[in-house]
């Protein structure tokens, strides 16, 4: 089966021979099980000096004639600052231990307990990222995704491939794509913004911003714009494109993606 190359007024200048990764069969079973290895959980902890920031002397002991001992007081042996004294009479406060005011805390959460790796087989995660690939050719996988497209009428062919992408002003990118894409699939192309719902806006997450388009070019290529996402081929990750995404692929970016999967 062949697909068409586009230049940047998104008309076709010629056609080649359409990769096998994209008339793959789309598992979404593996993929959204790949997606939840890769989950990473934030890991958090108290401050390594948390409730050690003091003075005390170290543990009272409990022997007689030995200076500073807590003997004959009625006082657990746990670190204490002195904050006055008279003599061999001295005023004591509990610091450090749990159960003291501004102590530490007694089993806080710690970091490499938290560090985890994503364990996913080979096989499993070649089939995931050939399946995220395919969809991006795949109509059906597009209008899953992206609600709007379910009553437009979608002139562009999938996968969208273009000659060369290479673009000094944003500009000029931002021109291109819409030649490319149409006015109606430009709309969706441009990443929103919005306020979150909830208490999250409160959290440090206040805004939520939709997958707009996704450019995938080569190593050598190079576009200068913050409007879409740009990734290389050769980093191009299973979470950036996950299911149906709409994305744009340069031609040097098939033939590495195609090294890539064949382990070259």
């Amino acid at each position: 089966m062949k697909t068409q190359i586009l230049n940047h007024d998104g008309k076709s200048i010629k056609e080649i021979e359409m990769p096998s990764f994209f008339s793959a069969k789309i598992r979404e079973d593996i993929v959204s099980k790949v997606l939840e290895a890769m989950k990473k959980k934030q890991p958090y902890a108290p401050s390594p000096v948390a409730g050690k920031q003091h003075a005390a002397k170290g543990k009272i002991v409990h022997r007689r004639h030995v200076w500073r001992s807590g003997y004959g007081k009625g006082i657990s042996r746990v670190p204490r600052k002195i904050f006055s004294r008279r003599g061999e009479q001295f005023n004591w406060e509990a610091t450090e231990v749990p159960n003291a005011k501004g102590g530490i805390r007694a089993h806080p959460p710690k970091v490499l307990s938290m560090i985890e790796l994503p364990k996913i087989n080979k096989k499993e995660m070649k089939i995931a990222f050939t399946s995220a690939l395919s969809s991006t050719a795949n109509i059906n996988e597009l209008k899953k995704r992206y609600k709007t497209l379910g009553g437009m009428k979608v002139e562009p062919h999938f996968p969208m491939i273009i000659s060369e992408l290479g673009f000094k002003k944003t500009k000029d990118t931002v021109s291109a794509v819409k030649n490319i894409l149409g006015n109606e699939l430009f709309k969706i192309a441009l990443p929103k913004k919005k306020i979150r719902s909830g208490k999250g806006k409160m959290r440090g997450r206040k805004y939520k911003t939709s997958a707009g388009l996704l450019i995938v070019l080569s190593d050598k290529e190079k576009i200068n714009s913050n409007v879409f996402d740009v990734k290389k081929a050769r980093e191009l990750s299973l979470n950036d494109i996950e299911l149906g995404r709409l994305t744009i692929y340069s031609e040097g970016a098939i033939k590495e993606l195609g090294e890539r999967i064949n382990g070259k």
